[in-house]
């Protein structure tokens, strides 16, 4: 598949997705919140390559897009928290950021223990 089909089908996808947020809180964030990303790219794996290589590049893909979710959930709560007490959005997403990398080697810490290596 050309590399512009897939830049215009993701990128529709992500300013349809705004355009939503804007208009409809709840509906945007729902949308948003599912892994469309993460199945698009998928998807452009499945179309593009072949055989085993394409099921284990797949599998990693989703393996690896669960443990590296579980530390940016955080921000989404102290994101809002800090914007709902007047703290300006550049600096709460900058924390929100520093959070999820703080907690993101914490669980490969600890996950390390289990035999998982996200780094």
């Amino acid at each position: 598949m050309p590399i512009i089909v897939k830049f215009l089908i993701t990128s529709t996808l992500i300013v349809l997705i705004s355009e939503i947020a804007k208009r409809f809180d709840r509906i945007g964030a729902l949308i948003a919140a599912l892994p469309m990303v993460t199945v698009l790219a998928m998807t452009w794996m499945c179309l593009e390559m072949q055989g085993a290589e394409r099921t284990e590049k797949i599998a990693n893909h989703a393996w690896y897009t669960f443990w590296y979710v579980l530390p940016t959930l955080p921000m989404f709560l102290l994101m809002p928290w800090m914007l709902r007490r007047g703290i300006h959005f550049g600096w709460s997403l900058l924390a929100g950021c520093i959070l999820t990398v703080i907690l993101f080697f914490a669980l490969a810490w600890v996950v390390k223990r289990f035999g998982i290596e996200l780094i």
